[in-house]
């Protein structure tokens, strides 16, 4: 099972960045599949999740209007579009994927995401 992130980078306030997760070693259109962030010295928090058919995304407060999430079930990837970047953006974002029978969940390493002038 891998769940790998790319897409991070280093960006300018009021820019974009467009986060991809490749997955791999499980049923992907079997899972709903989430984005989450964690900025030095706090915790884990939940960005953005979309139902496992696409049909249903959730966002978090802080990026709701800015970021956009969708899946591409015949590639097995999930995209994050994240656009008018703030430097309170700035965190680790992670790929999460919840199967929708069970308690199976898979993380992915993380990808770096700086947005500084």
């Amino acid at each position: 099972v891998q769940l790998v992130e790319s897409g991070g980078g280093l960006v300018q306030p009021g820019g974009s960045l467009r986060l991809s997760c490749a997955a791999s070693g499980f049923a992907f259109s079997f899972y709903d599949m989430s984005w989450y962030r964690q900025a030095p010295g706090k915790e884990r928090e939940l960005v953005a999740s979309i139902s496992s058919g696409g049909g249903r995304t959730d966002y978090g407060g802080a990026v709701k209007g800015r970021f956009t999430i969708s899946r591409d079930n015949a590639k097995n990837t999930v995209y994050l579009q994240m656009n008018s970047l703030k430097p309170e953006d700035t965190a680790v974002y992670y790929c999460n994927a919840q199967n929708i029978y069970s308690q199976r969940n898979y993380w992915g390493q993380g990808t770096q995401v700086t947005v500084s002038s």
